[in-house]
């Protein structure tokens, strides 16, 4: 069943967008990107109240589509916020590698290739479905979806750490730390080259590219801000690198994208990569995967307050990569 709630606009709050107005005032049960799809979809009005008219008056809301329309003191914004779908996905028994679980969550270790949500081509055999087995019925679900658990992603072949709530308070609680940029994220990747220099900040607002659909490229205009930190950790000659990347922002492909910006695509990655032997080896056996790894996660417990740190070692096919690197070239 549906609810409907409304929301006068103060001074204060005058030409704010509105789907700001509203995430602000909804409180945290609820997050700006469902607030603006429930704009976008038709379950936001403005509330004119009643209407002269020939029936002796009529009480009316004018649906707004807009989530940038700015709002004005005095308006009165009502929101018929959905019932929560009811999930129609089936729980798979699928191998999980669980670093960490309480009552409140749980941190897995992803493998390349496991898809973490369903999507369109792609409904069995996630992620998702193997928490909801792991799990049960306990799963999260926000903002009139059942997305049971998924606080974040990871790339279908990037592995590594990966957490899950079990309820919609330890949901909110991590989802506010992960969009204010708290969540201690450190990636391991092979790159083409060696960066110059060797540590550096990458920063490039994302967004789609421009002519290729599937891709993300650093913009000019639009996108949005991200923010990558890297360190060189060994030199392989001018062939390749191991690098470490610890976000600051969190946009899809952020790490590919920014790398690949730098000059520095990731070793195997089929949709930023660089086709050709690596400079001065000829052609190592590289997996068909982007050689990024999730290596090192912390955050507060969101129930309990507890700080917690997680890191797991980088997967086998990316160390024999590294292996074989090692044979040609004495790290640096």
């Amino acid at each position: 069943m549906s609810e409907k709630i409304t929301f006068v606009v103060e001074k204060a709050d005058e030409k704010q967008r509105l789907d700001v107005f509203l995430a602000k005032n909804m409180g945290t049960n609820y997050s700006r990107e469902g607030i603006k799809r429930w704009i976008k979809e038709g379950f936001v009005g403005r509330d004119l109240g009643v209407i002269e008219g020939a029936n002796g008056g009529e009480h009316r809301v004018q649906m707004e589509a807009n989530p940038a329309k700015k709002v004005l003191a005095g308006e009165v914004w009502v929101v018929d916020v959905p019932a929560v779908k009811a999930a129609t996905l089936v729980a798979e028994e699928i191998p999980l590698e669980v670093v960490y679980e309480d009552a409140d969550l749980l941190v897995i270790n992803k493998p390349a290739g496991l898809t973490v949500h369903p999507a369109p081509g792609n409904f069995t055999g996630t992620l998702v479905q193997a928490l909801m087995w792991h799990c049960g019925e306990s799963l999260s679900g926000m903002n009139g979806e059942a997305r049971p658990g998924i606080v974040h992603r990871i790339d279908k072949d990037t592995s590594g750490l990966l957490v899950a709530a079990k309820h919609d308070v330890a949901h909110r609680g991590l989802a506010r730390q992960f969009m204010r940029h708290s969540i201690h994220r450190l990636y391991v990747a092979l790159v083409r080259g060696v960066p110059r220099p060797t540590v550096g900040r990458i920063e490039g607002n994302i967004g789609r590219h421009p002519t290729q659909r599937l891709r993300r490229a650093v913009v000019e205009v639009g996108g949005k801000p991200a923010v990558t930190h890297y360190r060189t950790r060994e030199v392989f000659a001018e062939a390749a690198a191991l690098v470490e990347c610890q976000l600051e922002t969190g946009r899809t492909h952020q790490i590919r994208v920014h790398m690949a910006h730098l000059g520095h695509p990731l070793l195997g990655d089929p949709l930023y990569g660089v086709r050709g032997p690596l400079k001065g080896i000829g052609e190592i056996a590289l997996p068909a995967r982007q050689m990024l790894h999730a290596a090192e996660l912390g955050f507060m417990h969101p129930v309990s307050g507890k700080e917690l740190r997680f890191s797991v070692s980088m997967p086998g096919d990316m160390q024999t990569v590294l292996k074989a690197l090692s044979e040609y070239f004495e790290p640096v």
